[in-house]
């Protein structure tokens, strides 16, 4: 038996490898004393990372053609997909606070070679899923507000990486200051657009409760996963699990007990702010698309050029285009840096952080480009949902180590997730799973 192969403490097969973002980990720094509204605000920043899984241009396309097809119906998808958003990045923070490992060190430290290997190949498979979606999105915002051909527009998000580089340079609350100043450009150019399509309020309070209809419809059961996809996505679970450790917490029981709690407040903030974005994409289609019996518009370039005629005003297509570019660009830099953690955490490489995200992005963004560039202009709506729906089927192979390893009491010790929770984390998994196998047993069938 190796060194690396010697437990580091019971319940984990091989010891933990170098910490997620080695060269970010620990440096905000969390005040020893003061209130705990100052104590708190140390932690503000990873959620909302996080929450922009919840309004990337992946999410843009299954809510434009949700709302289009079936109004106000699916607002209980969105629903249901936030509460199990926020049960599921609780259990991240737990898991990172409590073994100091992110998911991806889990399942290497915790699982045989070749399971740890299968299930990088499917997280693999989750971020070049993603980058499709946020690689098109980006593409067609820099096209409808710049008039940039969508195959130039391909090649310009492949700089990002350059991005995330500068930010990083100048410390990591950098990068959750860009993160969150366009997730607050995001929310006023939807508020406005809320506001000018002026939805039937009532339909929208309706459309939040839960109906049968939607395990009925096989076209509403596609497009209720492909949201479920887009919103609890795979690799937000393993980017969660990653950045909490950027807080400098502290060693001791009550220091980390302390991290989790703040830890958690701010991932339930951020997604509950994550979920009014989330449903005015859907409101905002349903309030004009559907309303006019426009029902099957599901291209984001054709919802943008919709909406002028249909709303009264050209401020509206304008604020869509950068709404939507804005969602490109953050989706972009959180998923460049979650492909970095699972690189790093299934493999445990050990080269220089300009390195490790150049070979994680080239790794995702070269299938990306290569499928955009083959589809063009057209279809690159479906294709968005599409690589939603992928991302559903891959949920259950992060979501179930992930409720496995904090249950498990040898692994966490004082962190063990409480039963309650632990059963929720297991409902979730049991929905995700058997919606899965309705839309396969559908798609086999016809």
């Amino acid at each position: 038996m190796t060194t690396a192969d010697v437990p580091e403490e019971t319940g984990w097969r091989r010891r933990r490898g170098e910490p997620p973002l080695v060269d970010v980990f620990r440096t905000v720094r969390v005040a020893d004393r003061g209130s705990v509204f100052r104590r708190a605000l140390a932690f503000v920043g990873p959620g909302f990372l996080v929450a922009v899984g919840y309004m990337d241009p992946g999410n843009w396309a299954t809510s434009i053609a949700g709302g289009a097809q079936f109004g106000y119906t699916l607002l209980t998808v969105a629903l249901m997909s936030n509460i199990m958003a926020i049960i599921l990045q609780s259990l991240c923070s737990r898991l990172a606070i409590g073994s100091g490992r992110d998911l991806a060190q889990a399942c290497r430290d915790a699982f045989p070679r070749p399971v740890a290997w299968v299930l990088w190949l499917f997280a693999e498979i989750a971020i070049i899923a993603t980058d499709i979606a946020e690689v098109v999105g980006t593409a067609i915002g820099l096209n409808l507000l710049f008039g940039i051909p969508l195959e130039l527009g391909v090649l310009i998000t492949a700089l990002d990486v350059f991005l995330i580089l500068w930010l990083q340079r100048l410390g990591f609350r950098w990068i959750e200051a860009f993160i969150i100043t366009l997730l607050g450009v995001i929310f006023l150019c939807f508020l406005v657009q809320i506001a000018l399509a002026d939805p039937d309020w009532g339909q929208v309070i309706r459309g939040f409760a839960p109906t049968t209809e939607i395990i009925h419809n096989p076209a509403m059961l596609y497009l209720a996963l492909g949201i479920i996809g887009a919103t609890v996505m795979p690799h937000n679970l393993y980017l969660h699990s990653g950045i909490v450790q950027t807080r400098a917490y502290g060693e001791t029981l009550p220091e980390k007990q302390e991290a989790l709690r703040f830890a958690t407040w701010d991932s339930t903030a951020a997604l509950m702010f994550a979920l009014l974005i989330n449903a005015s994409i859907l409101i905002l289609a349903a309030a004009t698309f559907h309303a006019s019996g426009q029902t099957t518009v599901a291209e984001i370039g054709e919802a943008h050029s919709m909406l002028a005629p249909l709303v009264g005003s050209l401020l509206a297509p304008k604020l869509f285009a950068i709404a939507l570019l804005c969602c490109g660009l953050n989706s972009t830099v959180t998923a460049t840096m979650a492909g970095q953690i699972v690189m790093e955490g299934f493999l445990d490489i050990r080269m220089a952080a300009w390195l490790r995200r150049l070979i994680t992005r080239v790794v995702a963004i070269v299938p990306a480009a290569a499928v955009t560039l083959y589809y063009g202009a057209q279809g690159t709506g479906m294709l968005l949902i599409l690589s939603q729906v992928i991302l559903a089927f891959q949920l259950p192979f992060a979501i179930v180590p992930l409720v496995l390893f904090t249950r498990d009491k040898a692994k966490m010790q004082s962190f063990v997730a409480p039963l309650w929770l632990t059963a929720l984390a297991g409902v979730t998994a049991a929905v995700i799973i058997s919606l899965n196998a309705k839309l396969l047993h559908d798609l086999v069938l016809g």
